[in-house]
């Protein structure tokens, strides 16, 4: 908990006035059994009425001061743990960005949202209660019994004796809490996955008619979360019949013991009034302990949670936005280059070698599985090879800026991911000081200049969550025309056309025939491979054939045979 706290840094002034406002409103509530044990000993027994207003006056006072030193306590917490939970959701967000993609696919999407949202709020929950209430019961319980000493110390002695046990229950309570609720939050990530899956495929699910099905999913694994969390607050909640009992019972003793000092007049009834309320206040507090240790024990293992990723040291990669200048030219080669992914037992690619000279146009073709993604990958050092080198303009890779690398690729994915806001925001998302001009190039090279003007809203429409109001073909040449309008030196794209049309198809390769850059196709159709200068054949992580359509098609037998088979889909 020790990093996560350190963001808390930066807002010192704030807590520590936070902790002072909580000290005058502590010292108030201290004070005011003093003034009560008056107004019964200087004015109810005495029959002093002057006594009983000036007293009840300054009660009055003190108890309006308490209340507007929680009321600003309460500003200074909340401006504290909101900012904290802000600088540490953000550090978290970060962290997770800079994550090579070998140590990011280690974590399950869901449970980085779950660390994101609800482990963060958890730790945001008890800065605020440490600043508000945390640290002030323990210190109301202490003054209370100081307090009370100062009053009749025969009487405080009794409240004394069962602060050991308590002090060792609430510890045993907390190392058992920690526990518990770390595996809530790992049943959180299991309903965050499942819920996720269920939205995004809500198109499928429907297809199919599998609703009721996945339904039933969801209610298994959210009835795991369900008996966790019971499991966990009623073992917590255990802690407060505990300490009201024992307090209970040490306050039924005070007033028992106090009684016979009365009759006996060793003691004025004010100040046993007095001593009771302290008693009250002590009891109150070790109420307050159920809650905090439950907050605590959340927070706790929330917090370890975050730290686990935030205290990664290994596999990230560090990138600033800001410019670089481009690679001049974009030739790619590998030597001898075996790859396999994390934790598989075998290779995705097998020593493959073969040169690409700058301004080519590739076509990378294989079955499904055969590892022509993986390729593109490497070239962008989303990965790196297991063994082999990746030369970009006779230099290694590994040698070149992971920044400028990256700023001289344009990519497009095999899903054409599209984010909320309009069209004109999702264009400019390749480029941000793009004008309106170069953006209706960009589409009309993308063929998706026309598509757009047909919109009501035109390039200011507004895009459903992930492209939802557009067809496949329409997000595929958005995507393209993002990356097309993104200044680079490759343009990447992984089986990212294969929803056009044939027509709009030949006319965007046309197109892309003008552009001075390198260019990697993902494809699995023929016609595509045609137009490009050489295709690059995969079969099962090793390399089949490297040449000109002709040239494949009279040497190759597995091209021959593909070309054969969608001839015949064709005809």
């Amino acid at each position: 908990m020790k990093t996560v706290l350190q963001f808390l840094r930066r807002y010192k002034w704030p807590a520590l006035i936070a902790f002072l406002l909580m000290l005058l409103e502590l010292a108030s509530d201290l004070i005011q059994p003093l003034f009560m044990a008056n107004i019964i000993n200087k004015g109810l027994l005495e029959e002093n009425l002057h006594n009983v207003a000036f007293w009840g006056g300054s009660l009055f006072v003190l108890a309006l001061f308490s209340f507007l030193s929680g009321v600003f306590n309460s500003f200074f917490s909340s401006h504290v743990a909101h900012s904290f939970g802000f600088d540490l959701r953000k550090a978290l967000y970060s962290k997770i960005q800079s994550l090579t993609m070998a140590t990011y696919l280690t974590y399950p999407t869901s449970g980085l949202v779950t660390r994101l949202t609800s482990d963060v709020t958890q730790t945001m929950n008890i800065v605020f209660m440490m600043l508000r209430i945390a640290m002030k019961a323990p210190l109301m319980a202490i003054g209370s019994i100081i307090m009370a000493f100062i009053i009749n110390a025969k009487l405080a002695l009794i409240l004394c004796i069962s602060f050991p046990f308590l002090v060792v229950f609430l510890i045993w309570m907390i190392s058992i809490g920690i526990k518990l609720f770390a595996q809530v939050q790992n049943r959180l990530d299991g309903v965050n996955r499942q819920l996720q899956e269920g939205l995004q495929a809500v198109r499928l699910i429907k297809a199919y008619m599998r609703g009721n099905f996945e339904a039933g999913r969801f209610q298994t694994v959210a009835q795991g979360l369900k008996f966790d969390t019971i499991k966990a607050t009623r073992v917590m909640e255990i802690a407060l019949p505990i300490l009201q009992f024992v307090m209970n019972v040490s306050l039924l003793v005070v007033i028992w013991v106090g009684a016979d000092a009365i009759r006996a007049n060793d003691i004025l009834a004010g100040d046993l009034a007095a001593i009771i309320n302290y008693a009250f206040r002590m009891t109150s507090a070790f109420s307050i302990f159920s809650f905090i240790i439950i907050a605590y024990a959340r927070a706790k293992a929330s917090a370890e949670r975050i730290e686990e990723v935030l205290l990664i040291s290994e596999g990230t990669e560090e990138i600033q936005e800001t410019k670089t200048p481009l690679l001049q030219g974009f030739a790619i080669r590998f030597e001898d280059v075996s790859f396999h992914y994390p934790n598989a037992a075998e290779n995705t690619l097998n020593n493959l070698s073969f040169d690409i000279a700058s301004g080519e146009k590739i076509a990378i073709m294989g079955a499904t599985g055969s590892g022509k993604s993986t390729i593109l990958q490497l070239v962008e050092r989303f990965y790196a090879p297991t063994s082999g080198t990746i030369y970009i303009n006779e230099k290694n890779s590994k040698d070149i800026p992971l920044q400028q690398l990256r700023q001289s690729i344009a990519y497009v994915p095999q899903q054409s991911l599209l984010f909320s806001g309009s069209i004109l925001d999702n264009l400019r998302w390749g480029r941000q000081d793009a004008t309106l001009d170069e953006i209706v190039d960009a589409t009309k090279k993308a063929q998706i200049h026309h598509s757009i003007e047909s919109f009501e809203q035109q390039y200011e429409t507004v895009i459903g969550q992930r492209g939802i109001n557009l067809s496949g073909g329409q997000k595929q040449r958005l995507a393209i025309a993002r990356a097309l309008l993104k200044p680079s030196s490759l343009l990447i794209l992984d089986d990212s056309t294969s929803a056009l049309d044939v027509n709009t198809e030949k006319k965007l390769w046309q197109t892309l025939d003008e552009e001075p850059m390198t260019t990697l196709v993902v494809t699995q159709k023929i016609h595509t491979a045609q137009t490009a200068d050489r295709i690059l054949l995969i079969d099962e992580g090793k390399i089949s054939g490297f040449g000109t359509h002709e040239e494949l098609l009279q040497a190759n037998d597995l091209y021959a045979k593909i070309v054969a088979s969608q001839q015949e889909v064709l005809a």
